[in-house]
């Protein structure tokens, strides 16, 4: 008896742990969806139960035909809710252009909402319940339609359909014997619920198209600045290897028709070929090295300016100028890829960069919110700190002599990195290698050559 018991409570507590889990994997916007789509599932049942349910049940006349047209309506209002929890992704998903119109889900809401409304008026038409509290009712009956109607139509075809729904409730209810104040009532009620619906479910769908749309932006905005990186790289390297390629090509050809007739300048032009082609590998290496050195001042405010321009603020603090220029280039690629990190991982809102200097040693911290607890393979700030990424700025800080540490946790990653500084020579230092260099070059009186010992 126990046994079964303990595993049935253990299976509950993996399950609790895993949706624990699920929720903090995923980002911002997905968690606003969520309680969003939550809200509009629980809106037409809480209204349902506050003024259908209870007061129907309380209030009904004791008469069969009062009882059978008031039950007939809630079971037909649950109906309603019932279709509106179960096509409002659908609506939703078109809403967020993720889906095509749901025209079926919004016939069967309407039939619906014309089936319950015909009760109501039935239920007018035998005396079933007061004016007031039938106009309670009527608040009710067309919001389910409405919600779904709301997600799906334009605001002026929303408007449209629910003043046809309005005109065809007041006719019934005139037919059923309303008049007067109670018809002028009813209109205004449903007209009201109408309304009640349309901001309850569009302003909340904008909001949530707004974040997505920024979402999109951003990333587009890390993979256009990724391409221009590399259009850049490329546009620097044709304009060095262009020429000389083409000039080796042409030299080549030159020599080996020199070289068919016996001609002795064929050496010469193969020479030259040489030549270019050492020039060529020289230059590539200076644009290697051009591409590879970054400056940690302009890495600094670059990140900056395009982590707050994504909607995320962002906080420097040093500037790291006193460096040397291998630690800088070390450090700018440190920030670069952490920025690139920010933009593309997660769900940041705030990130925090300080530079500091002291005890020969350059310490560079970079932390962020909005990581999720568990980020896919391969991504650079992962919280293990397996990333390629990652792994790439390990291999470019032991060059320098650096390390990297990363940690994430409670949805913030934090990455630190140190590097030592190379010992600077102090005036002591310096008029000793003077004096020895000087002693280098006397030359030793006693070699008749002159030259050094």
């Amino acid at each position: 008896m126990g046994t079964p018991a303990l595993r049935e409570a253990t299976d509950v507590v993996g399950r609790m742990r895993a949706w624990q889990r699920s929720w903090r994997g995923r980002s911002k916007i997905e968690k606003v969806e969520f309680q969003s789509t939550v809200t509009w599932h629980l809106m037409p049942w809480i209204f349902l139960l506050s003024w259908v349910s209870v007061p129907l049940g309380l209030i009904l006349r004791h008469d069969l035909s009062p009882r059978l047209f008031g039950w007939a309506l809630i079971v037909s209002g649950a109906a309603q809710c019932l279709h509106a929890s179960r096509s409002l992704r659908r609506s939703v998903d078109h809403y967020l252009r993720r889906a095509p119109l749901p025209r079926r889900d919004l016939v069967v809401a309407g039939a619906l909402m014309t089936a319950t409304m015909g009760l109501a008026v039935g239920l007018q038409a035998v005396d079933g319940v007061r004016s007031e509290m039938l106009g309670i009712t009527a608040l009710f009956v067309p919001i389910p339609f409405a919600q779904s109607l709301a997600f799906s139509a334009t605001v002026r075809g929303y408007a449209a359909r629910m003043a046809l729904v309005v005109v065809a409730a007041v006719g019934g209810f005139a037919v059923a014997g309303a008049r007067g104040g109670q018809l002028v009532a009813i209109g205004v009620v449903i007209a009201f619920a109408g309304f009640l619906a349309l901001i309850s479910t569009r302003c909340g769908a904008w909001t949530l198209s707004v974040m997505w749309e920024a979402d999109r932006a951003r990333e587009v905005e890390a993979r256009l600045a990724v391409a221009e990186e590399r259009l850049r790289f490329g546009r620097d390297l044709h304009d060095v290897m262009g020429r000389n390629l083409a000039v080796i090509a042409l030299k080549s050809e030159l020599a080996v028709q020199l070289a068919r007739r016996g001609r002795p300048e064929a050496v010469d032009q193969m020479v030259e070929v040489q030549r270019i082609a050492q020039e060529s590998q020289r230059e590539v290496r200076e644009v290697v090295r051009g591409y590879r050195e970054v400056d940690l001042k302009v890495e600094l405010a670059g990140a900056q300016g395009v982590l707050e321009a994504a909607g995320i603020e962002c906080r420097v603090i040093g500037s790291g100028a006193e460096l040397p220029a291998s630690v800088q280039s070390a450090l700018g690629w440190v920030v670069r890829e952490a920025a690139t990190n920010v933009l593309r991982h997660g769900d940041a809102g705030r990130c925090e960069i300080a530079l500091a200097v002291s005890e020969g040693r350059a310490t560079l911290s970079v932390e962020n919110d909005g990581v999720p607890e568990v980020v896919p393979a391969g991504h650079g700030s992962g919280p293990t700190g397996r990333g390629s990424g990652l792994a790439g700025l390990r291999e470019r800080l032991a060059a320098v002599g650096g390390t990297l540490d990363s940690a994430s946790g409670d949805g913030v990653f934090r990455l630190a990195v140190q590097v030592p500084l190379p010992p600077s020579p102090g005036p002591s230092q310096d008029q000793d290698e003077g004096t020895d260099q000087d002693q280098d070059c006397v030359p030793d009186l006693a070699d008749p050559t002159g030259a050094a010992a």
